[in-house]
């Protein structure tokens, strides 16, 4: 789920948002670099932007009465640099919250640091490690885009915790109440993205290797679901 509009206090709202707008201009940044050194591979930046808004506007119900959504941010992480999604991010949880109600603009900056910055951060560096201790690639993938997933929910639940701590247990309890409202669908819809990030790695690299290999993802073989 996206934090809905209105649900944080004022001042957290301000604060995620002071956090993330630096992690925004720096990924406009790195954007407009890579567009001018490689106009070439602005469709592939629309696919992961796309392969984003499409994941994440999955909203399904939750048996706890919450909601849970695949992210689709792992894509773009290894493909374009944990950075570049801060800005993308931004741009689809914009679109959802005006467009589908998901989210809210007063914590637009809070659901970007879970979903735009922690997610595609936490992707590129599992991947980059898998990818060090010599895992087969199909893995490494699978591995980025599916604990990037859990963290971007891990995140939320910290960041709700943290708005809302526990009368009696504080921040821990309360931080345990809201994981626990999205482990039971979380899990299978981070297994799930995993999965299907591995088929859609798997065409790019059959359709794309070389714009792969210009941005320094490493295609030892051809990805296997």
């Amino acid at each position: 789920m996206h934090i809905m509009e209105g649900f944080l206090p004022i001042r957290h709202a301000i604060g995620w948002s002071a956090v993330s707008a630096p992690f925004v201009a720096y990924g406009l940044y790195t954007i407009n670099k890579r567009v001018k050194e490689y106009p070439e591979q602005r469709m592939l930046l629309g696919v992961a932007a796309a392969f984003t808004f499409v994941l994440s506007a999955l909203k399904m119900p939750s048996v706890t009465g919450s909601c849970s959504h695949p992210t689709g941010t792992g894509l773009g992480a290894i493909m374009f640099g944990p950075a570049a999604m801060a800005p993308i991010g931004m741009v689809v949880l914009l679109f959802q919250a005006i467009l589908l109600a998901h989210g809210g603009l007063t914590t637009l900056g809070a659901n970007i640091f879970s979903m735009a910055i922690v997610g595609p951060f936490a992707a590129a560096a599992i991947y980059r490690t898998a990818q060090a201790v010599r895992l087969p690639f199909g893995v490494a993938i699978f591995l980025a885009a599916s604990l990037a997933n859990l963290l971007t929910y891990v995140t939320t639940s910290a960041q709700l915790a943290f708005a809302f701590p526990d009368p009696s247990g504080g921040f821990a309890v309360s931080f345990a109440k809201f994981a626990g409202v999205f482990a039971i669908t979380q899990i299978p819809l981070a297994i799930s993205e995993g999965l299907l990030t591995v088929v859609v790695m798997n065409a790019l690299v059959r359709f794309n290797a070389r714009e792969l290999q210009e941005m320094k993802v490493t295609v030892v073989q051809e990805v296997q679901a």
